[in-house]
Formats: structure tokens, C-alpha cells, sequence
């Protein structure tokens, strides 16, 4: 089974699916064998260990070789998180394109005007008009070649301050417009306007949501209340800039790394994750 067939098939399943965020082929390969069903190839992380924010600084072809090099090294599938589209219906085309033949089973983009902003940042939110963000929709999946590819449409109307009603507005206009996947996106400390949204909705697609914010609702009372798939998409990248930190100070502090080695991975365990062995397999004759 192809990755696009697994990521549609985890998406449409009656048991919720559960992805974590990762930036680099190593961090995916933690998400897999720690049992998540798929990786969340996140633009927020993947521009924070570029040294960047998350405010459409890098190109599509940064993002996009990011996520390849994760397809390459996991059996689970990568969904991509490719911001607005990085540019008008045309360039969404062009990425889906691009994104199916470097083995991403899905993308992700979402309804805010280029260049984007993460959406924790306390700034005004802009949103694109729904009928123009509805034609890059419409675009991106007249494009694909590999009918199981799936396209997300994330709409930030509750991040940008609007109400449920607006949401749901804009997601069936998603829908409409040849969307698989709907992503709605909250920034509150609770899941209550997205209760309100899937109270709401149709069930005319599948429901994303990515409780960052909301971290204490758990997986199994969000598919109770209708969720497909759930993101966790940023906490890999911060753990590890916590753990370097601490590490890193203390080696520094004390003269040596004594105190931190049963804090971190043994080389070993670096080896194994890299699949060493298959790799001098290869030097035998």
C-alpha cells in the first residue's frame, strides 16, 4: 500500500489517527517508532531549526525537500504543512505536484494571505477571501495525478478572531471546492469553539484538529466528538530545544559531561536509529 492510500485510509478509518510534528528525517523517525500513525512534516518547525520563525521566510523547495528526505526514511505517512501554497492557485498546483512525486501522501494549506504569520502570534491575523482561497482548493486537486493524494484545507477563522459560523461557512466552501480534509484551528485554552464547530458541521468531511493550546483534551473525547485526526505538532522540536539547553549549559557549568550522560541517548542508540548495520552490510562482499 502506497503512502497516500495509508494516510487517506488512517483519515477515513472510525478510530481516530494521531500524528506528530517533525522537521527532520530523524525526528520523523522517532514519530514512527514511537507509534504515531503518520508524521505532520510542521513549517513552524521546520523553520525554527533553520533558525527562522514561522513567517513564510523559506521557499517551497526548503519545505519541500524537508518532507522528501522524512518520506524517504519512514513507512508511515508524511502529511505536509505548506502554509498559504506559496502563491496563487497555479503554485498550489505546482507543490501538489511536486509534494506526490517526492512520496508526501498529503498537504496542508490553509486560509491566511501570503506571508503568513504563526498563528500564536499575538499580531492581526488576515484571512484570504473564501472564493479565491476556494480556487487554489480546486486548483491543487485538479492537479494531482495519484487519486488517493489528499489536500487539507486549515481554515484559521477562529485564530483570526472570527466565529464558529464563519468557520463552518468556510469550510463547506472548502468542501465545495474539492477539499478532503478539513482543519479547523483554535488557539484557545479549551476545545469549546471547536466542540461548537463539530457540533455544527455535516460530517461532509473529515475533521482535523491540532490542540496545542487545548492540550489537555484527549484523543479518545475528541473522536467522541467527531474528529478524524489529531496533530501534535510542535512538541518534538521543543523538547529537544529544552533537553540541548540543559545539556549544553551543564557541560558547560561543570567542566565535563559526566553529570548529563544518563540524560542522554547513547551513541548506540544513535546508530540503530540511523540503521548503521544495513548500511555496512552494504561494504560486504
Amino acid at each position: 500500500m502506497n503512502s497516500t492510500t495509508k494516510l487517506r485510509e488512517l483519515i477515513a478509518s472510525r478510530q481516530i489517527a494521531r500524528l506528530a510534528g517533525a522537521h527532520d528525517p530523524l525526528s520523523a523517525s522517532l514519530v514512527e517508532i514511537s507509534g504515531f500513525d503518520g508524521v505532520w512534516a510542521s513549517s513552524f518547525t521546520i523553520s525554527a531549526a533553520n533558525g527562522l520563525p514561522d513567517m513564510s521566510l523559506l521557499s517551497m523547495a526548503d519545505f519541500l525537500e524537508a518532507a522528501g528526505r522524512m518520506a524517504a526514511v519512514c513507512s508511515v505517512p508524511i502529511l505536509a504543512d505548506c502554509d498559504t501554497g506559496f502563491g496563487g492557485a497555479p503554485n498550489v498546483a505546482y507543490l501538489v505536484q511536486r509534494y506526490e512525486a517526492a512520496g508526501v501522501a498529503g498537504v496542508c494549506i490553509e486560509d491566511k494571505v501570503f506571508p503568513k504569520t504563526n498563528s500564536f502570534v499575538d499580531r492581526r491575523q488576515e484571512l484570504l477571501a473564501v472564493d479565491e482561497f476556494a480556487r487554489k482548493i480546486e486548483a491543487g486537486k485538479n492537479a494531482q495525478r495519484d487519486p488517493d493524494f489528499v489536500l487539507v484545507a486549515r481554515t484559521e477563522a477562529l485564530i483570526a478572531g472570527h466565529d464558529v459560523q464563519e468557520a463552518l461557512h468556510r469550510a463547506h466552501a472548502y468542501v465545495d471546492a474539492g477539499a478532503d480534509v478539513i482543519l479547523v484551528h483554535s488557539k484557545k485554552d479549551s476545545p469549546r469553539e471547536v466542540i461548537e464547530f463539530l457540533d455544527a458541521w455535516q460530517a461532509r468531511a473529515p475533521v482535523v484538529v491540532v490542540p496545542t493550546t487545548y492540550h489537555d483534551w484527549h484523543f479518545t473525547d475528541a473522536e467522541s466528538s467527531g474528529v478524524s485526526l489529531v496533530i501534535y505538532a510542535n512538541h518534538a522540536l521543543r523538547a529537544a530545544v529544552r533537553s540541548m539547553y540543559r545539556v549544553l549549559t551543564s557541560i558547560e557549568s561543570s567542566g565535563t559531561s559526566t553529570a548529563v550522560e544518563d540524560l542522554i541517548s547513547p551513541v548506540s542508540e544513535v546508530f540503530e536509529l540511523t540503521h548503521l548495520d544495513k548500511w555496512l552490510h552494504l561494504e560486504k562482499r
